[in-house]
């Protein structure tokens, strides 16, 4: 993926200056011709008569990943609910988990408002792809609390038609996965259908993103550098930095100062102790690759008991997902900002909100949380031609991002057992401060 970056952004340079040159002295048929080859947009009337491969392999990668946004959320979510089978038995730790886990995505989300509030008040993320303002007026004209009113859908088929329904996809998963739940195991057939997508899914995701994904990257970052010129990426990179601060600045400061408030413990043992995991989540991209070494670590260094570990754990890394919220919150304010779209304040809480029920739908597998993100664009209404291209800008150079974010989500994960264990007398402080 890293080498497709970068050679995608040498290739891109190339041909921008290539460009740049044939038009300078000239020879726009020459350029036409090679645009018409590799970059023209085949879907408006210009590109009619085009080849456009570049533009071809790019819209098969998005369509790829536009097309599991419904059922891997429902999938997704309705099985965690499935999961919390010892609500009885572990109501204390059920209720004081799904607690803690709100508490630190909600300081996640004030965080990721602050920060893409100041950015975008700065121009940080002002491209205007495209200027199409006029549509941005009319889909943030409505209440946005017409949100709460779509949540309940009126007729099941109609929101697994559609990517734009996330919020009530979200309800009817979780009210299926109660269900099924609350009857056991009289609901056998359902829930191992739902077991069986949500494998065909990690299977086909892992294959958009391990195989398809390089060739994607290298195709996005190219053609955007030849449609779009360096200012796009300039502020794309914007976007990245803003992002890279503060999930920095919430791993290193919102997680330690969590741990003390809820425990009195020394938060920089639990940092140093979870470095390991981290970074192993940093590499891999995907909570799940890093949930057994999570589990290890919680156990036997920082002293946190089994039971919780494996209930608290488990359930965090479907359904926790602080660097994933913050994430989609800072992304969807630049791409609708680049997109023409005037972002108020109001806005972007609805946007947290968002951000918050669809990150609750996110797997932990490597590139998910950038299939979420558009399902919050299209929940707000954010759907112009222009949103598309940011919205591939942010796939083609999203990929260092997961990797951050995916470090805030395991370590948010273990920061909540460790407060839950120490709520029920079941932390080891000897181990801990060994």
């Amino acid at each position: 993926m890293t080498i497709s970056l970068l050679l995608g952004v040498v290739v891109g340079i190339l041909i921008l200056i290539l460009k740049s040159n044939l038009i300078s002295s000239g020879n726009n048929n020459v350029w036409n011709i090679i645009n018409s080859i590799f970059f023209q947009d085949i879907s408006v009337d210009e590109g009619k008569n085009a080849i456009g491969l570049f533009y071809i392999i790019g819209q098969l990668f998005l369509n790829s990943l536009q097309l599991i946004i419904v059922p891997m959320i429902f999938s997704s979510i309705a099985l965690s609910m499935c999961h919390i089978s010892d609500t009885k038995k572990l109501g204390r730790i059920s209720k004081k988990t799904l607690l803690n886990f709100l508490t630190t995505s909600i300081l996640a989300l004030i965080v990721a408002i602050i920060f893409g509030y100041i950015a975008n008040t700065l121009g940080l993320f002002t491209v205007n792809i495209g200027g199409n303002v006029a549509s941005a007026q009319t889909a943030s004209s409505s209440n946005p609390l017409l949100v709460l009113i779509d949540a309940v859908p009126s007729n099941i088929t109609a929101i697994f038609s559609t990517n734009s329904r996330v919020l009530a996809v979200v309800v009817l998963a979780i009210c299926t996965g109660l269900c099924i739940n609350c009857l056991g195991d009289k609901i056998l057939v359902l829930k191992k259908l739902l077991e069986d997508i949500n494998s065909i899914i990690t299977v086909f995701l892992n294959f958009i993103i391990t195989k398809f994904s390089p060739i994607a990257v290298f195709v996005l970052i190219s053609r955007t550098f030849a449609v779009y010129g360096l200012d796009h990426l300039s502020s794309a990179l914007s976007y990245m930095l803003v992002v890279a601060i503060a999930s920095i600045l919430f791993l290193l400061i919102g997680y330690p100062l969590f741990i003390y408030v809820k425990t009195g413990l020394n938060p920089f043992i639990f940092m140093r102790k979870m470095s390991k995991v981290a970074l192993l989540g940093f590499s891999a991209a995907s909570s799940a690759a890093a949930l057994s070494l999570n589990q290890k670590t919680s156990v036997e260094e920082l002293g946190i008991s089994e039971d919780i570990s494996s209930f608290t754990l488990p359930l965090g890394m479907t359904i926790n997902m602080n660097g994933t919220a913050i994430m989609q919150v800072i992304a969807t304010v630049f791409i609708a900002s680049s997109s023409g779209y005037n972002i108020t304040l109001q806005n972007m809480i609805v946007i947290s909100a968002l951000a918050l029920i669809a990150s609750i739908g996110t797997p932990s597998a490597p590139g998910s949380s950038s299939i979420i993100l558009f399902s919050i664009l299209t929940g707000m209404g954010y759907n112009n031609p222009s949103t598309l291209i940011a919205y591939s800008l942010i796939l083609a150079i999203n990929r260092p991002i997961d990797m951050l974010i995916t470090s805030l989500n395991v370590i948010g994960d273990a920061a909540t057992a460790l407060v839950v264990a120490k709520s029920e007398n079941c932390l080891n402080e000897d181990i801990y401060n060994s």
